[in-house]
């Protein structure tokens, strides 16, 4: 993107022909996320007020998914008897197979049973409870992220982080 500018700025400001130069990019950092202890992400999940975010975060933290992931989870994609979870459309666009535990499934019925939605594991609920049946719509991506980030900082954890990347990475219950 710096070197777009720089163009830019040589063909439209300084009115001069841009000679491509083979400029040096320096390398990528990449850092590892930090890993919530089990203890902190009991404490998150319990300072959580709402219970569809609650069931939410609990779902992607034991399941090791991705926000967007997570929010794209229908009722289609559980497989109770093989026990494990389809996830469409992961990371490069791939689909993938992940374990379902049996406390997160007996969490994802007791919470489907409350909004009964017939195609969406987490219905948008901005209607209520009643109307997230019909809800067409998945929890608001936005609106997640700044409730967990809100719960993060009640919980005084100091992890570095990405409100939209799952937030915090968690290691598996």
């Amino acid at each position: 993107h710096d070197l777009y500018g720089l163009k830019f700025y040589y063909a439209h400001v300084l009115r001069k022909p841009w000679t491509n130069t083979n400029l040096i990019k320096p390398p990528k950092t990449r850092r590892l996320p930090d890993i919530v202890t089990v203890e902190e992400a009991k404490r998150l999940f319990m300072a959580t007020r709402i219970p569809s975010y609650r069931v939410f975060y609990f779902t992607i933290y034991s399941l090791g998914l991705r926000l967007g992931e997570g929010l794209r989870l229908q009722v289609g994609d559980i497989d109770a008897g093989y026990q494990r979870v389809h996830i469409r459309n992961a990371k490069g666009n791939k689909d993938r197979l992940v374990p379902l535990p049996d406390v997160t499934l007996n969490l994802l019925r007791r919470f489907w049973k409350v909004h009964r939605n017939p195609v969406l594991l987490f219905p948008n609920r901005s209607g209520g409870l009643k109307v997230a049946r019909s809800a067409k719509t998945p929890l608001d991506r936005a609106g997640v992220g700044t409730a967990l980030h809100k719960v993060v900082q009640t919980c005084g954890l100091k992890k570095r982080s990405h409100p939209t990347a799952c937030v915090i990475a968690m290691q598996p219950i």
